[in-house]
Protein backbone atom coordinates (compact mmCIF):
# COMPACT_ATOMS: atom_id res chain seq x y z
CA UNK A 1 0.00 0.00 0.00
CA UNK A 2 1.56 3.36 -1.17
CA UNK A 3 0.56 6.20 1.59
CA UNK A 4 1.56 9.79 1.33
CA UNK A 5 2.19 12.30 4.19
CA UNK A 6 1.81 15.30 3.39
CA UNK A 7 1.86 16.99 6.87
CA UNK A 8 4.79 16.18 9.79
CA UNK A 9 4.08 13.97 12.27
CA UNK A 10 5.79 11.82 15.27
CA UNK A 11 8.19 9.59 13.06
CA UNK A 12 6.67 6.75 14.67
CA UNK A 13 3.91 7.35 12.29
CA UNK A 14 6.12 6.24 9.26
CA UNK A 15 8.14 3.81 11.08
CA UNK A 16 5.09 2.23 11.86
CA UNK A 17 2.99 2.27 8.55
CA UNK A 18 6.14 0.89 6.94
CA UNK A 19 6.78 -2.13 9.34
CA UNK A 20 3.24 -2.63 8.51
CA UNK A 21 4.25 -2.91 4.65
CA UNK A 22 3.56 0.60 3.61
CA UNK A 23 5.53 2.24 0.72
CA UNK A 24 5.32 5.17 2.68
CA UNK A 25 6.28 8.80 1.09
CA UNK A 26 6.32 12.44 1.87
CA UNK A 27 5.61 15.81 0.63
CA UNK A 28 5.28 18.51 2.73
CA UNK A 29 5.56 21.26 0.63
CA UNK A 30 3.71 21.04 -2.84
CA UNK A 31 0.56 22.68 -3.44
CA UNK A 32 -2.82 21.27 -3.26
CA UNK A 33 -3.36 21.69 -6.94
CA UNK A 34 0.07 19.90 -7.32
CA UNK A 35 -0.15 16.66 -4.93
CA UNK A 36 -3.90 17.00 -6.92
CA UNK A 37 -2.03 15.77 -10.02
CA UNK A 38 -0.15 12.73 -8.34
CA UNK A 39 -2.95 11.32 -5.79
CA UNK A 40 -4.05 9.00 -8.38
CA UNK A 41 -0.76 6.64 -7.45
CA UNK A 42 -1.67 6.16 -3.80
CA UNK A 43 -4.02 4.15 -1.81
CA UNK A 44 -3.75 6.16 1.44
CA UNK A 45 -3.26 10.00 2.63
CA UNK A 46 -2.07 10.83 6.00
CA UNK A 47 -2.41 14.57 7.16
CA UNK A 48 -3.44 16.88 9.55
CA UNK A 49 -4.54 20.22 8.76
CA UNK A 50 -2.71 21.94 6.09
CA UNK A 51 -5.70 22.30 3.15
CA UNK A 52 -9.08 21.24 2.89
CA UNK A 53 -9.65 17.37 1.18
CA UNK A 54 -12.70 18.23 -1.18
CA UNK A 55 -14.67 16.46 -3.69
CA UNK A 56 -12.26 17.40 -6.43
CA UNK A 57 -9.08 16.08 -4.12
CA UNK A 58 -11.34 12.75 -4.17
CA UNK A 59 -12.28 12.60 -7.81
CA UNK A 60 -8.53 13.05 -8.40
CA UNK A 61 -7.32 10.15 -5.68
CA UNK A 62 -8.85 7.52 -7.49
CA UNK A 63 -7.06 4.66 -6.14
CA UNK A 64 -7.53 5.94 -2.51
CA UNK A 65 -8.73 3.63 0.01
CA UNK A 66 -8.17 5.67 3.27
CA UNK A 67 -7.28 8.96 4.69
CA UNK A 68 -6.34 9.39 8.32
CA UNK A 69 -6.44 12.64 9.49
CA UNK A 70 -3.29 12.84 13.31
CA UNK A 71 -6.09 14.78 14.98
CA UNK A 72 -9.08 14.26 16.97
CA UNK A 73 -11.65 15.68 13.91
CA UNK A 74 -12.44 14.79 10.20
CA UNK A 75 -13.71 18.87 9.84
CA UNK A 76 -10.89 19.26 6.90
CA UNK A 77 -12.32 16.18 4.93
CA UNK A 78 -15.45 16.06 3.00
CA UNK A 79 -16.73 13.06 5.24
CA UNK A 80 -20.00 11.93 3.03
CA UNK A 81 -18.31 12.92 -0.45
CA UNK A 82 -14.92 11.23 1.07
CA UNK A 83 -17.52 7.81 2.50
CA UNK A 84 -19.61 7.77 -0.75
CA UNK A 85 -16.49 7.31 -3.12
CA UNK A 86 -15.66 4.13 -0.41
CA UNK A 87 -12.66 6.45 1.12
CA UNK A 88 -12.11 4.81 5.14
CA UNK A 89 -11.77 8.20 7.21
CA UNK A 90 -9.83 7.71 10.43
CA UNK A 91 -8.95 10.10 13.15
CA UNK A 92 -7.56 9.75 16.26
CA UNK A 93 -9.34 11.37 19.32
CA UNK A 94 -7.76 8.70 21.93
CA UNK A 95 -4.57 9.83 20.99
CA UNK A 96 -4.60 13.35 22.84
CA UNK A 97 -7.83 13.31 25.18
CA UNK A 98 -5.73 12.83 28.17
CA UNK A 99 -3.75 16.19 26.85
CA UNK A 100 -7.12 17.78 26.49
CA UNK A 101 -8.38 17.21 29.66
CA UNK A 102 -5.44 18.25 31.31
CA UNK A 103 -5.25 21.46 29.85
CA UNK A 104 -9.03 22.25 30.25
CA UNK A 105 -8.24 22.12 33.85
CA UNK A 106 -5.09 23.68 34.40
CA UNK A 107 -6.83 26.53 32.97
CA UNK A 108 -9.58 26.74 34.87
CA UNK A 109 -7.40 26.06 37.93
CA UNK A 110 -5.09 28.90 36.64
CA UNK A 111 -7.95 31.44 36.01
CA UNK A 112 -10.01 30.70 39.23
CA UNK A 113 -6.56 31.50 41.30
CA UNK A 114 -5.50 34.34 39.12
CA UNK A 115 -2.08 32.98 38.23
CA UNK A 116 -1.63 35.05 35.29
CA UNK A 117 -2.30 37.92 36.57
CA UNK A 118 -0.36 37.66 40.05
CA UNK A 119 2.83 36.07 37.77
CA UNK A 120 2.34 39.90 35.85
CA UNK A 121 2.27 41.74 38.71
CA UNK A 122 5.13 39.92 40.64
CA UNK A 123 7.33 40.51 37.76
CA UNK A 124 6.68 44.29 37.54
CA UNK A 125 7.29 44.49 41.85
CA UNK A 126 3.48 44.05 43.09
CA UNK A 127 2.94 41.57 45.99
CA UNK A 128 -1.06 42.19 45.86
CA UNK A 129 -2.49 38.76 47.47
CA UNK A 130 -6.04 40.03 48.69
CA UNK A 131 -6.48 40.94 45.03
CA UNK A 132 -5.54 37.60 44.30
CA UNK A 133 -7.47 36.00 46.71
CA UNK A 134 -9.09 32.45 44.55
CA UNK A 135 -12.00 30.74 44.61
CA UNK A 136 -12.09 26.95 44.83
CA UNK A 137 -13.33 24.26 42.32
CA UNK A 138 -15.35 22.08 45.43
CA UNK A 139 -18.61 22.46 45.32
CA UNK A 140 -19.08 23.70 42.14
CA UNK A 141 -21.52 22.07 39.49
CA UNK A 142 -19.42 21.59 36.25
CA UNK A 143 -21.10 21.02 32.51
CA UNK A 144 -20.05 18.96 30.17
CA UNK A 145 -21.54 19.33 26.70
CA UNK A 146 -19.91 16.37 24.10
CA UNK A 147 -19.04 13.66 26.13
CA UNK A 148 -16.85 12.14 23.76
CA UNK A 149 -13.34 11.51 24.21
CA UNK A 150 -11.96 14.75 25.55
CA UNK A 151 -15.65 15.47 27.56
CA UNK A 152 -14.60 12.07 29.11
CA UNK A 153 -10.86 12.37 29.89
CA UNK A 154 -12.17 15.93 31.47
CA UNK A 155 -14.49 14.99 33.43
CA UNK A 156 -11.52 12.11 34.34
CA UNK A 157 -9.83 14.52 35.52
CA UNK A 158 -12.20 16.54 37.64
CA UNK A 159 -12.67 12.84 39.68
CA UNK A 160 -10.74 14.16 42.71
CA UNK A 161 -12.14 17.62 43.58
CA UNK A 162 -15.11 17.07 45.17
CA UNK A 163 -17.22 18.76 41.98
CA UNK A 164 -20.67 17.56 40.42
CA UNK A 165 -19.93 16.58 37.19
CA UNK A 166 -23.03 16.51 34.57
CA UNK A 167 -22.91 16.62 30.35
CA UNK A 168 -24.88 16.64 27.40
CA UNK A 169 -24.92 14.56 24.39
CA UNK A 170 -26.96 14.10 21.15
CA UNK A 171 -26.28 10.49 21.55
CA UNK A 172 -28.62 8.70 24.55
CA UNK A 173 -26.49 6.64 27.33
CA UNK A 174 -22.85 8.02 27.38
CA UNK A 175 -23.23 8.97 30.79
CA UNK A 176 -20.29 6.86 33.35
CA UNK A 177 -19.65 6.66 36.60
CA UNK A 178 -17.88 10.11 36.31
CA UNK A 179 -20.32 12.35 34.78
CA UNK A 180 -24.38 12.18 34.93
CA UNK A 181 -25.97 12.90 31.52
CA UNK A 182 -28.36 14.78 31.74
CA UNK A 183 -31.22 17.57 29.50
CA UNK A 184 -29.42 20.45 27.95
CA UNK A 185 -32.28 22.45 30.34
CA UNK A 186 -31.05 20.44 33.25
CA UNK A 187 -27.92 21.43 32.49
CA UNK A 188 -28.41 25.15 32.10
CA UNK A 189 -30.17 24.94 34.99
CA UNK A 190 -27.39 23.71 37.31
CA UNK A 191 -24.35 24.48 35.60
CA UNK A 192 -21.75 27.65 36.59
CA UNK A 193 -18.65 25.71 35.02
CA UNK A 194 -19.45 24.97 31.21
CA UNK A 195 -16.50 23.07 29.21
CA UNK A 196 -17.09 22.47 25.10
CA UNK A 197 -16.07 18.94 23.85
CA UNK A 198 -17.96 19.09 20.62
CA UNK A 199 -16.82 17.75 17.40
CA UNK A 200 -16.55 20.57 14.66
CA UNK A 201 -19.95 20.07 12.70
CA UNK A 202 -23.23 21.74 11.96
CA UNK A 203 -25.18 21.36 15.87
CA UNK A 204 -22.01 23.04 17.20
CA UNK A 205 -21.21 26.26 14.75
CA UNK A 206 -22.19 29.19 16.65
CA UNK A 207 -23.80 27.03 19.59
CA UNK A 208 -22.93 29.61 22.17
CA UNK A 209 -24.56 32.48 21.51
CA UNK A 210 -26.56 35.20 23.71
CA UNK A 211 -29.77 33.09 23.35
CA UNK A 212 -27.94 30.10 24.68
CA UNK A 213 -25.73 31.88 27.00
CA UNK A 214 -29.30 33.54 28.75
CA UNK A 215 -30.80 30.02 28.99
CA UNK A 216 -28.50 29.60 31.95
CA UNK A 217 -29.60 30.17 35.63
CA UNK A 218 -26.61 31.28 36.95
CA UNK A 219 -23.77 33.17 35.93
CA UNK A 220 -20.94 30.60 34.48
CA UNK A 221 -17.18 30.02 33.62
CA UNK A 222 -17.04 29.26 30.24
CA UNK A 223 -13.91 26.64 28.50
CA UNK A 224 -13.43 25.89 25.33
CA UNK A 225 -10.66 23.55 24.50
CA UNK A 226 -13.23 22.22 21.28
CA UNK A 227 -13.08 24.70 18.09
CA UNK A 228 -13.47 28.40 18.00
CA UNK A 229 -16.37 28.18 15.78
CA UNK A 230 -18.35 26.54 18.75
CA UNK A 231 -18.50 29.76 20.25
CA UNK A 232 -20.08 33.88 18.72
CA UNK A 233 -17.05 35.86 20.43
CA UNK A 234 -19.32 38.88 20.36
CA UNK A 235 -21.96 37.42 22.04
CA UNK A 236 -19.42 36.11 24.60
CA UNK A 237 -17.90 39.66 25.22
CA UNK A 238 -21.40 40.84 25.76
CA UNK A 239 -21.89 38.38 28.14
CA UNK A 240 -18.30 38.73 30.47
CA UNK A 241 -19.03 42.24 30.05
CA UNK A 242 -22.74 41.74 31.61
CA UNK A 243 -21.05 39.69 34.04
CA UNK A 244 -23.24 36.54 32.49
CA UNK A 245 -19.98 34.76 31.96
CA UNK A 246 -17.92 35.23 35.02
CA UNK A 247 -14.65 34.11 32.91
CA UNK A 248 -13.58 32.20 29.91
CA UNK A 249 -10.78 29.56 29.51
CA UNK A 250 -10.22 29.73 25.20
CA UNK A 251 -7.72 27.30 23.80
CA UNK A 252 -9.89 28.02 20.55
CA UNK A 253 -10.94 31.30 18.49
CA UNK A 254 -13.71 31.87 16.12
CA UNK A 255 -10.68 33.47 14.07
CA UNK A 256 -8.32 30.99 13.33
CA UNK A 257 -7.76 30.03 10.01
CA UNK A 258 -8.16 26.05 9.00
CA UNK A 259 -4.86 25.15 9.43
CA UNK A 260 -4.79 26.19 13.10
CA UNK A 261 -1.54 27.78 12.51
CA UNK A 262 -2.06 31.21 12.25
CA UNK A 263 -4.90 33.19 14.12
CA UNK A 264 -6.52 35.46 11.49
CA UNK A 265 -7.89 35.09 8.09
CA UNK A 266 -7.14 38.89 7.87
CA UNK A 267 -4.56 41.52 9.21
CA UNK A 268 -8.10 43.64 10.64
CA UNK A 269 -8.38 42.76 14.62
CA UNK A 270 -11.23 42.44 15.82
CA UNK A 271 -13.01 44.40 18.24
CA UNK A 272 -14.34 41.68 20.39
CA UNK A 273 -10.53 39.65 20.18
CA UNK A 274 -9.24 42.77 21.55
CA UNK A 275 -11.46 42.92 24.76
CA UNK A 276 -10.68 39.61 25.13
CA UNK A 277 -6.51 40.13 25.03
CA UNK A 278 -6.95 42.85 27.37
CA UNK A 279 -9.36 41.39 30.24
CA UNK A 280 -8.06 39.57 33.48
CA UNK A 281 -10.84 37.22 33.76
CA UNK A 282 -9.85 35.57 30.42
CA UNK A 283 -7.00 33.15 30.18
CA UNK A 284 -5.98 32.30 26.47
CA UNK A 285 -3.93 29.70 24.48
CA UNK A 286 -2.84 29.08 21.01
CA UNK A 287 -4.88 25.58 20.07
CA UNK A 288 -2.81 23.57 22.23
CA UNK A 289 -4.97 21.51 24.24
CA UNK A 290 -4.33 18.52 22.84
CA UNK A 291 -0.53 19.30 22.05
CA UNK A 292 1.64 17.71 24.22
CA UNK A 293 4.82 15.97 23.93
CA UNK A 294 2.89 12.38 24.39
CA UNK A 295 -0.15 13.38 22.96
CA UNK A 296 2.43 13.73 19.73
CA UNK A 297 3.44 10.20 19.97
CA UNK A 298 -0.20 8.36 20.87
CA UNK A 299 -1.57 10.19 17.96
CA UNK A 300 0.34 9.14 15.51
CA UNK A 301 0.26 5.41 17.05
CA UNK A 302 -3.15 5.35 17.34
CA UNK A 303 -3.49 6.33 13.59
CA UNK A 304 -1.04 3.43 12.82
CA UNK A 305 -2.90 1.03 14.83
CA UNK A 306 -5.53 1.93 13.39
CA UNK A 307 -4.87 1.79 9.68
CA UNK A 308 -3.29 -2.06 10.95
CA UNK A 309 -6.79 -2.85 12.35
CA UNK A 310 -8.66 -2.06 8.95
CA UNK A 311 -6.28 -2.86 6.57
CA UNK A 312 -3.73 -5.83 7.82
CA UNK A 313 -5.91 -7.39 10.69
CA UNK A 314 -7.72 -9.42 8.31
CA UNK A 315 -4.94 -10.25 6.07
CA UNK A 316 -2.78 -11.93 8.98
CA UNK A 317 -5.64 -13.83 10.65
CA UNK A 318 -5.28 -16.25 8.03
CA UNK A 319 -1.99 -17.26 9.07
CA UNK A 320 -2.46 -16.38 13.13
CA UNK A 321 -3.32 -19.30 15.44
CA UNK A 322 -7.08 -19.26 16.63
CA UNK A 323 -7.15 -15.94 18.75
CA UNK A 324 -7.70 -16.17 22.60
CA UNK A 325 -11.17 -14.97 23.61
CA UNK A 326 -11.74 -14.68 27.50
CA UNK A 327 -9.26 -15.79 29.90
CA UNK A 328 -11.06 -14.97 33.01
CA UNK A 329 -13.15 -13.20 34.86
CA UNK A 330 -12.35 -9.14 35.54
CA UNK A 331 -14.36 -8.18 37.55
CA UNK A 332 -18.34 -7.93 38.91
CA UNK A 333 -20.13 -4.67 38.67
CA UNK A 334 -23.43 -3.66 40.17
CA UNK A 335 -25.93 -1.06 41.29
CA UNK A 336 -27.27 -0.27 44.83
CA UNK A 337 -28.93 2.59 46.64
CA UNK A 338 -25.71 3.48 48.83
CA UNK A 339 -22.33 2.43 47.47
CA UNK A 340 -20.34 3.74 50.68
CA UNK A 341 -22.77 1.58 53.31
CA UNK A 342 -22.32 -1.32 51.35
CA UNK A 343 -18.79 -1.08 50.88
CA UNK A 344 -18.71 -0.49 54.68
CA UNK A 345 -20.65 -3.58 55.38
CA UNK A 346 -18.26 -6.00 53.23
CA UNK A 347 -15.25 -4.38 55.28
CA UNK A 348 -16.53 -5.25 58.36
CA UNK A 349 -18.32 -8.29 58.32
CA UNK A 350 -16.54 -9.79 55.26
CA UNK A 351 -13.05 -8.08 55.78
CA UNK A 352 -13.01 -6.61 52.06
CA UNK A 353 -10.17 -4.16 51.69
CA UNK A 354 -12.56 -1.91 50.35
CA UNK A 355 -11.49 1.51 48.84
CA UNK A 356 -13.35 4.22 46.07
CA UNK A 357 -13.73 1.43 43.29
CA UNK A 358 -14.49 -0.96 45.97
CA UNK A 359 -12.01 -4.37 46.83
CA UNK A 360 -9.88 -5.66 44.50
CA UNK A 361 -8.79 -9.32 44.94
CA UNK A 362 -5.44 -10.31 43.50
CA UNK A 363 -4.00 -13.85 42.69
CA UNK A 364 -2.81 -15.58 39.74
CA UNK A 365 -3.71 -16.65 36.18
CA UNK A 366 -2.91 -20.22 34.54
CA UNK A 367 0.43 -19.27 33.76
CA UNK A 368 1.12 -18.41 37.15
CA UNK A 369 1.37 -14.38 36.97
CA UNK A 370 -0.35 -12.44 39.48
CA UNK A 371 -3.87 -11.37 38.42
CA UNK A 372 -6.71 -9.24 40.03
CA UNK A 373 -10.28 -9.14 39.98
CA UNK A 374 -12.33 -5.95 40.96
CA UNK A 375 -15.16 -5.95 43.11
CA UNK A 376 -17.47 -2.87 42.71
CA UNK A 377 -20.78 -1.31 43.44
CA UNK A 378 -22.30 1.32 41.71
CA UNK A 379 -25.05 3.76 42.38
CA UNK A 380 -28.64 2.63 41.38
CA UNK A 381 -28.52 6.04 38.53
CA UNK A 382 -25.27 5.10 37.26
CA UNK A 383 -25.01 5.44 33.77
CA UNK A 384 -21.57 3.24 33.00
CA UNK A 385 -23.85 -0.03 32.30
CA UNK A 386 -25.76 1.78 29.51
CA UNK A 387 -27.09 1.08 27.30
CA UNK A 388 -28.21 -2.08 29.28
CA UNK A 389 -30.81 -1.75 31.73
CA UNK A 390 -29.95 -4.68 34.07
CA UNK A 391 -28.21 -4.05 37.83
CA UNK A 392 -25.21 -5.63 36.97
CA UNK A 393 -22.28 -5.65 34.41
CA UNK A 394 -19.49 -8.46 34.38
CA UNK A 395 -15.60 -7.59 33.24
CA UNK A 396 -13.89 -10.36 31.53
CA UNK A 397 -10.16 -10.44 30.92
CA UNK A 398 -9.08 -10.69 27.54
CA UNK A 399 -5.29 -11.31 26.40
CA UNK A 400 -5.49 -9.10 22.71
CA UNK A 401 -8.45 -6.87 23.20
CA UNK A 402 -7.99 -5.27 19.85
CA UNK A 403 -7.68 -8.38 17.80
CA UNK A 404 -10.97 -9.95 19.52
CA UNK A 405 -12.80 -7.08 18.87
CA UNK A 406 -12.04 -7.03 15.00
CA UNK A 407 -13.12 -10.50 15.11
CA UNK A 408 -16.38 -10.15 17.07
CA UNK A 409 -17.32 -6.88 15.10
CA UNK A 410 -16.76 -9.73 11.93
CA UNK A 411 -18.81 -12.31 13.68
CA UNK A 412 -21.96 -9.43 13.80
CA UNK A 413 -21.72 -8.63 17.72
CA UNK A 414 -22.09 -5.32 18.36
CA UNK A 415 -19.73 -2.63 20.18
CA UNK A 416 -20.60 -0.22 22.39
CA UNK A 417 -18.51 3.00 22.33
CA UNK A 418 -14.44 2.80 21.41
CA UNK A 419 -11.84 1.83 23.35
CA UNK A 420 -10.80 3.16 26.29
CA UNK A 421 -6.66 2.92 27.25
CA UNK A 422 -5.42 3.85 31.42
CA UNK A 423 -2.77 2.67 33.07
CA UNK A 424 -4.18 -0.44 33.99
CA UNK A 425 -5.06 -1.48 30.46
CA UNK A 426 -7.55 -1.15 27.67
CA UNK A 427 -11.13 -1.74 28.10
CA UNK A 428 -13.77 -2.25 25.11
CA UNK A 429 -17.72 -2.91 25.67
CA UNK A 430 -19.99 -5.18 23.61
CA UNK A 431 -23.86 -6.63 24.04
CA UNK A 432 -24.85 -10.09 24.58
CA UNK A 433 -28.07 -11.50 22.94
CA UNK A 434 -30.20 -10.17 26.07
CA UNK A 435 -28.50 -7.00 25.93
CA UNK A 436 -26.30 -7.05 28.63
CA UNK A 437 -23.35 -4.93 28.20
CA UNK A 438 -19.99 -6.56 29.06
CA UNK A 439 -16.56 -4.88 29.66
CA UNK A 440 -13.43 -6.55 28.21
CA UNK A 441 -10.22 -6.02 29.57
CA UNK A 442 -6.73 -6.43 28.51
CA UNK A 443 -5.11 -5.94 31.93
CA UNK A 444 -1.83 -4.81 33.16
CA UNK A 445 -2.23 -5.45 36.91
CA UNK A 446 0.90 -3.99 38.06
CA UNK A 447 -1.00 -1.17 39.22
CA UNK A 448 -2.70 -2.84 41.73
CA UNK A 449 -0.01 -5.41 43.14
Amino acid sequence: MKVLLIDSNHQILQTGLEKLGCICEIDYTSTKLEIEEKINKYEGVIIRSRFNIDQQFLDKASNLKFIARVGAGLESIDEEYAEKKGVCLISAPEGNRNAVGEHALGMILSLFNNLKKADSEIRNGKWLREANRGIELEGKTVGIIGYGNMGKAFAKKLKGFDVEVICYDIKEGVGDENCKQVSLEELQEKATILSLHTPFNKLSHNMINDTFINNFKHPFYLINTARGSAVVTDDLVEALISKKVLGACLDVLEYEKLSFENLFENDTLPEAFNYLIHAENVLLSPHIAGWTVESNIKLAQTIVDKVEIEFFSKKTSEIKPKIKRVTGIGGLFFKTENPTILKEWYKNHLGFNVDDWGCTFLGKDKEGKPASTQWSPFKNDTTYFSPSTKEYMFNYRVDNLIELLVKLKEEGVTIVGEVEEYEYGKFGWILDPDGNKIELWEPIDAPFL
